[in-house]
Parts: C-alpha cells; sequence; structure tokens
C-alpha cells in the first residue's frame, strides 16, 4: 500500500525534494513551495497565505499529514509550531508537523538530551536554534558550530565535508546526538558514514521528517541507509 504525505518547502529549496526521491516507493512526497514573508532576508519564514493555499492544494491530493521541512521558520517566534501547523492542517484536513518538531521529538525518541548543533546557519540563527530545542524540547546544546551561510542558495551548495569537519572540531563524550538543521543541506547520503565515523546518532531536518512521517503514519516500515533514525525509527 502507498503512503502519501505532503511536505512544503521554501521556494529556493533545491534540496527537499531530491532526498525525498530516496524514499521507498511506497512512501511518496507531494511538494508545495512557499515564498518568504521577507524578500531579501535571510531564514524569515514563509507567507501564512502561501501556507494556507499550498496546504489546501495538498489535501486535494488526499495526503495523510502534512510536513513544514523549514526548520529555521520556527526559531523566531515561541508559538510559530502551534499557529502554522493549525494553519496546515485546516488547510489540509490531516495531521500537521514542522522539520523543528520533528529534530526535537526525534532526538528524544532516541533517548538524549545533549546535542551539539552542527549547521549553515550564522551565529545569531544557531543560538536562536539552541534556545528553541531548550524550551521546547528540553535539550542541552553542548556545542553550536555554523558555516555562516548568507541564503538558501549558498546552503544548497554546500557540500556535507562541511558537516563532517564540524563534527570532528567539536566532538566531545558530553555530545548525545549531532544535529544538522536545514532542509537544504544535502546531507542525507552521508549520516549513516557519519554514525560509523563518530560511534553517535546523527539527526538532520529532511531525516527527522520522514521519521516524524513513519511515526504519524504508523506504517512499521524500516528505512535501511540513512542513520540509525531511519533504521529503528524509535517510537516518539
Amino acid at each position: 500500500m502507498t503512503r502519501h504525505f505532503g511536505v512544503l518547502i521554501p521556494s529556493t529549496n533545491t534540496t527537499v525534494e531530491i532526498e525525498c526521491r530516496l524514499l521507498p516507493a511506497t512512501h511518496q512526497a507531494h511538494v508545495g513551495r512557499l515564498m518568504t514573508s521577507a524578500p531579501g532576508r535571510t531564514f524569515q519564514p514563509s507567507r501564512d497565505e502561501d501556507v494556507d493555499y499550498q496546504s489546501r492544494l495538498l489535501g486535494t491530493a488526499r495526503v495523510e499529514l502534512v510536513i513544514l521541512a523549514q526548520t529555521s521558520a520556527s526559531l523566531f517566534a515561541d508559538d510559530y509550531d502551534e499557529i502554522t501547523t493549525r494553519r496546515m492542517s485546516a488547510g489540509a484536513g490531516v495531521p500537521a508537523i514542522t522539520s523543528a518538531q520533528a529534530v526535537g521529538r526525534a532526538v528524544r525518541a532516541l533517548g538524549a538530551r545533549r546535542i551539539a548543533i552542527v549547521s549553515p546557519y550564522s551565529d545569531e540563527v544557531n543560538q536562536r536554534a539552541g534556545h528553541y530545542f531548550a524550551a521546547k524540547h528540553g535539550l542541552e546544546a553542548v556545542a553550536l558550530e555554523g558555516f555562516g551561510a548568507t541564503d538558501s542558495y549558498a546552503i544548497g551548495q554546500l557540500g556535507p565535508e562541511n558537516a563532517r569537519n564540524a563534527f570532528a572540531r567539536i566532538d566531545r563524550p558530553q555530545i548525545e546526538v549531532f544535529v544538522v538543521p536545514g532542509g537544504n543541506f544535502p546531507t542525507i547520503n552521508s549520516i549513516a558514514g557519519w554514525e560509523r565515523e563518530f560511534k553517535k546518532p546523527v539527526v538532520t531536518t529532511n531525516q527527522a521528517s520522514f521519521w516524524a512521517m513513519l511515526q504519524m503514519l504508523k506504517t512499521g516500515d524500516r528505512i535501511p541507509g540513512f542513520g540509525r533514525l531511519l533504521e529503528e525509527v524509535p517510537v516518539g
């Protein structure tokens, strides 16, 4: 049986659809694009009217849930997740989740609390991410490392070696999970290798979104090759 889910992404994102294609054919993603609410500024939430419209369109495809794959959007208002998932659910008529929620819940499902955040973001956005995961998910960011990407296009051009080299610089026993936010940062094919090298789980935006999809659809399926989170699908 094929399961269908919706994914909302920023209009500038060039990675999420590629990583969705790596899923088994029994899990089909259907994508809607969103314009930023502040053109010319980086890491801003998408327009509410686009969230509403694209969610309604995904609802006509009879998706079973909708995911917002834009982790940074959740970092700029304490109630963003709650308000935006309500908008998504109202439009599509199905449950909804943000990728930031998925990342936080995935880390907790792995039984961890102490994380390192390694992202394409600036130091300011990384600090916001640390606050978000502490306040919303009870996680402690013991290390923050960012690449200072200035826009989404730049993130899409970053190689995964940026994350691997950051792990090597900051790795320490206190870190239980490496968190790599950024839906436009191409990482999913590198996760398993990173976990073998550093002997700890890695949670990324798109991987955690897929984990949340498996959880919410209750398929019982596991997806090997993309790290412990999708191979084991811990309950969270």
